[in-house]
């Protein structure tokens, strides 16, 4: 028989579906422990499920069909649906589904991959990106930064230099290392976290942290400052690096000044310490540059990457490493004794190489950059002027919002009130997938997304916001 007879048709699959969701609940709350989830809450409720997708839309299994506003998770950035991606992902599995890459090892898709993202990393100031370790998330991938950076120190006589400098409210993985280097404090109390000679500055949220009257470019600038001060607080001789993502995703879409990556750079360079540019979610195209460091004119050592190299297809990650660090690991390090079953898969690294020839084909990255971002940018700005949105920003093809009770005074709600999360169940009930991080709602849509998919989605958010509005004030809340 083949194969193929056994398995049903779409439209039949659906339907099932539609018929079962409740069984699929059951089950899902007796075996299934999702992540970041209170799992007695879920089970109450039961979870959402999910059944298909295409371009910008996912489907759940009441036919409800669902603008998908953050891409997955930061990560479907070709769209859903893309049958270029599935094909390459079924000629490698017929051709070689698996070897590894330990004992002098190595595969045809991994070789090319290393090489074509070398090739699209941009030199900035003469650092260039000639090697790459492949990992499989960008959690794996930053617990493999911490690993170099302190062979790295190691190798040159300063082994004392093992002091990684993060932000507060950063996402850096939930790894033991990944979760340290982020400044998630609900994931420092769970483990007790960060491990040992990791420490945090204040993040550059211009919104909450900036002084009254104080500008952006100064409070840029300011910010920057307090890594300078960290690094003097440590001591210089023994901090390692300092890691941060271009643009603050699961933090809430903070967005730094524009004067805050100068100086960060000045501060680096002036004490010798490594820059780790974290771009699982800003590169591949997200802020309309290959890789985000290009887009601020910083010069990092390490770049993490993950999410949109596949476009969230099939499980990938991994560091690009700048001349400076790999060729003290190359020249003097020997075996560096690190690595992953699953780095450089055959199956994820030929999917990745058909998502960057896709996104190259269809100028995803100048869409971002030229035509659809600033649609955005000019589409989002007009919620500024809706009475709960104390500030609307966007960065390419990501943006975010702050809900407050007085824009004049920049008065927030309480937190137990949970505004985020009452908007968010607005933003599902419509249609509409928006994320919620505290009393900040953000989005990071599809990298094929029309104008007119633009229009779609801002209306769906201004009538979320209204009804949002509406509860406030039917509960007293406002006036």
């Amino acid at each position: 028989m083949n194969p193929s007879t056994l398995i049903a048709p779409p439209a039949l699959v659906r339907r099932a579906e539609q018929q079962d969701t409740q069984a699929i609940q059951a089950l899902d709350s007796a075996h299934f422990i999702h992540p970041f989830t209170d799992h007695a809450g879920l089970a109450s409720r039961g979870a959402r499920v999910i059944t298909h997708a295409d371009n910008i839309y996912v489907w759940d299994s009441e036919g409800a069909k669902i603008l998908d506003a953050m891409s997955g998770l930061w990560c479907v950035n070709a769209g859903y649906g893309r049958k270029e991606l599935a094909d390459a992902a079924y000629q490698q599995m017929m051709t070689l589904p698996f070897y590894n890459s330990f004992f002098n090892t190595t595969n045809v898709p991994a070789v090319q991959l290393a090489t074509k993202l070398a090739s699209l990393a941009p030199k900035v100031g003469g650092r260039s990106f000639e090697h790459v370790f492949f990992s499989s998330s960008g959690s794996e991938s930053n617990d493999t930064n911490v690993r170099m950076v302190r062979r790295y120190w190691d190798l040159l006589g300063q082994p004392q230099r093992k002091v990684i400098i993060s932000r507060n409210n950063a996402y850096h993985g939930s790894t033991m290392a990944g979760a340290s280097l982020g400044g998630m404090s609900g994931m420092h109390a769970q483990g007790d976290l960060p491990i040992p000679n990791i420490t945090h500055i204040e993040q550059p949220h211009h919104w909450e942290n900036a002084l009254p009257g104080e500008s952006k470019a100064d409070f840029g600038r300011r910010a920057a400052g307090w890594l300078e001060a960290k690094i003097l607080e440590v001591g210089a001789d023994k901090v390692a690096a300092f890691i941060a993502e271009p643009v603050q995703g699961a933090g809430g879409v903070i967005i730094p000044p524009e004067t805050y990556w100068p100086e960060i750079q000045r501060i680096v360079d002036q004490y010798g310490i490594l820059l780790i540019s974290d771009e699982v979610i800003c590169a591949f195209g997200r802020l309309g540059h290959w890789f985000a460091y290009e887009k601020f004119g910083y010069r990092p050592d390490l770049v993490t990457f993950a999410k949109g190299v596949t476009s969230g297809y099939i499980p990938l990650g991994g560091v690009m490493v700048g001349d400076r660090v790999a060729k003290v690991l190359i020249e003097q390090g020997g075996e560096f004794n690190h690595g992953y079953t699953y780095s450089g898969h055959p199956v994820a690294c030929a999917v990745a190489l058909a998502n960057l020839e896709l996104m190259e084909r269809e100028n995803l990255v100048g869409r971002v950059k030229d035509d659809v971002g600033p649609y955005l940018a000019q589409r989002f700005a007009e919620l500024n002027a809706h009475p709960l949105v104390g500030d609307a920003e966007t960065c390419g093809f990501v943006a975010g919002l702050v809900l407050v009770k007085n824009k004049t005074t920049r008065q927030m709600f309480d937190a137990d009130l949970g505004v985020g999360m009452i908007c968010r169940g607005h933003c599902f009930k419509n249609g509409l997938i928006m994320r919620a991080v505290g009393d900040r709602m953000i989005i990071a849509p599809p990298l094929v997304m029309t104008r007119a998919q633009i229009d779609e989605m801002m209306a769906l958010i201004r009538r979320c916001l209204d009804a949002t509005l509406d509860d406030l004030r039917a509960a007293g809340q406002l006036a």
